[in-house]
């Protein structure tokens, strides 16, 4: 039953502030890691310190979102916050890179639930006119938060604890729950469908093994959990197939508009994710710039992402939607150009452009691809087409931390000469350090030389995003305005 109108900001502030603390999540931490992993060691895992979070995102949104239409938003979400404050605060505890990776699949089950049910929420509680306006302030509390993110992040390690780069999420997430025990009614007649948790395990347990072997490339570990990804894959694909009720509708991702449109969404995620992790290292460790200085230089990505958003809205009536797609993906190798120039004298305006043109091409390629999905479809297969492309961006985040994670770790492992007696305790000791101390020459080269095939790694992944994004069919809407009307809720 949908609430009284006098209930609805409440509610809606609360949406804000649950989407708030995931919004902020990957860019305050990506600032805060370079000095996390200097006090906690074991710099070969820390990709994994992004990618754990982004699996079990990935893994469990669809999950969550099932059970909401189920058993009703209020609990799942209720459910979903107290999650995702435990591993926050599990997380500012954390004694290890392992303690804390895997504190953060705790949050990453949460943010599996509070992403998605908050949108839900917004769909139950609006009519099709009002959610026009209340998606454009959602987006905006994207793009506040991804703008405070590294600001925020770089001041609390400059003169705070980096635990409360995670506890600052408990007076937030408290309030929120609040919001929704307090205001948040439903009238809910439980449904038995059943939930499909043996394609979220299989799911989850393809996506590790695949992380696991990008991990380390080469090694024995890496071809056992090569054959365990593939197997995975193979047992998930098996099961979705025959699954009363599955989480990924396979007859729709067969289809050319949805595959190629989320092939191209996927490797962006796995691009874009090599900025977010790594060009806060690259800056402090290599350029010897403060954390705020490496904050500012990320947060000129996420200043572009929204112009290029706004620029792409006003220009899909007069250029279309594929041809808004296409400016995207070509920003994307664009600005990737501008890291793969970047050496150990740049200057950080240098890795700041750099980062606006991938905002900037972000921005016009998630925002034509979403609209171009929606509308290719009916209205019954809508939610089903949406939740595709967000589990395509997320998947592609977690494998790119890994991916780009091995590929660094390739290079450190590989380099010769006097970089072969340079180990990850010498650069965990140089980004502990932080500015103002002089490194030593050989740890900063080696760590340059790493960063910088990776970021020749970020660049091919944009040119395969670019040539995915051609093979886009012309868009051809299937859904007129009125039938999308029609088919509305009564709320």
């Amino acid at each position: 039953m949908p609430a009284p109108p006098p209930r609805r900001p409440l509610i809606l502030a609360s949406v804000i502030a649950a989407m708030f603390m995931i919004a902020i999540e990957a860019t305050i931490v990506a600032t805060a890691m370079p000095q996390i992993a200097g006090q906690l060691g074991d710099l070969h895992l820390y990709a994994w310190v992004f990618a754990s979070f982004l699996l079990a995102q990935t893994a469990m949104t669809m999950v969550f979102g099932k059970l909401s239409d189920s058993h009703g938003r209020r609990p799942v979400m209720l459910w979903g916050i107290a999650i995702f404050l435990l591993g926050s605060l599990l997380c500012g505890f954390a004694w290890s890179i392992p303690s804390l990776i895997a504190f953060r699949l705790v949050q990453g089950v949460g943010a599996g639930a509070i992403q998605p049910v908050s949108l839900t929420i917004v769909g139950d509680l609006y009519s099709v006119k009002e959610r026009a306006k209340i998606q454009g302030w959602l987006a905006s509390v994207w793009g506040i938060s991804s703008v405070l993110g590294p600001l925020v992040g770089g001041l609390i390690v400059e003169r705070m604890d980096w635990a409360w780069i995670f506890w600052m999420n408990l007076p937030v997430g408290v309030l929120a729950a609040a919001g929704f025990a307090a205001f948040l009614r439903e009238d809910v007649a439980r449904q038995g469908r059943p939930v499909d948790v043996l394609g979220a395990l299989l799911l989850t347990l393809a996506l590790a093994a695949l992380m696991t072997a990008a991990t380390e490339p080469g090694s024995r570990l890496s071809l056992v959990a090569g054959l365990l990804a593939v197997t995975g894959t193979a047992a998930f694909l098996w099961w979705e197939a025959r699954a009363p009720d599955p989480i990924l509708n396979l007859r729709l991702w067969l289809r050319r508009p949805v595959v190629t449109a989320n092939a191209t969404v996927l490797f962006s995620g796995m691009a874009i994710i090599g900025l977010t992790a790594f060009l806060p290292m690259y800056v402090q460790a290599v350029l010897g710039r403060s954390a705020l200085a490496a904050g500012f230089a990320l947060t000129m990505m996420v200043l572009g992402w929204p112009i290029g958003a706004t620029m792409a809205a006003r220009a899909f009536g007069r250029f279309g939607l594929r041809a808004c797609l296409l400016l995207g993906a070509a920003l994307l190798p664009v600005g990737a150009l501008g890291f793969v120039a970047l050496g150990p004298t740049s200057s950080a305006v240098l890795a700041g452009a750099g980062s606006f043109v991938m905002g900037l091409g972000m921005g016009f390629l998630s925002v034509s691809a979403i609209v171009m999905l929606q509308e290719s479809v009916g209205w019954a297969e809508r939610g089903a087409v949406t939740a595709s492309n967000v589990f395509s961006r997320n998947l592609g985040s977690a494998l790119g931390a890994v991916v780009l994670g091995g590929v660094l770790n390739l290079s450190l492992a590989s380099q010769g000469g006097a970089a072969a007696e340079i180990d990850f305790e010498a650069i965990r000791r140089l980004l502990e350090q932080g500015q103002g101390i002089v490194p030593d020459a050989a740890v900063r080269m080696a760590l340059a030389e790493g960063l910088h095939l990776t970021f020749w790694a970020v660049f091919v992944l944009s040119v395969a995003t670019l040539l995915l994004a051609l093979l886009v069919p012309p868009f051809v809407a299937r859904t007129r305005p009125q039938e999308a009307a029609s088919r509305a809720p009564a709320d």
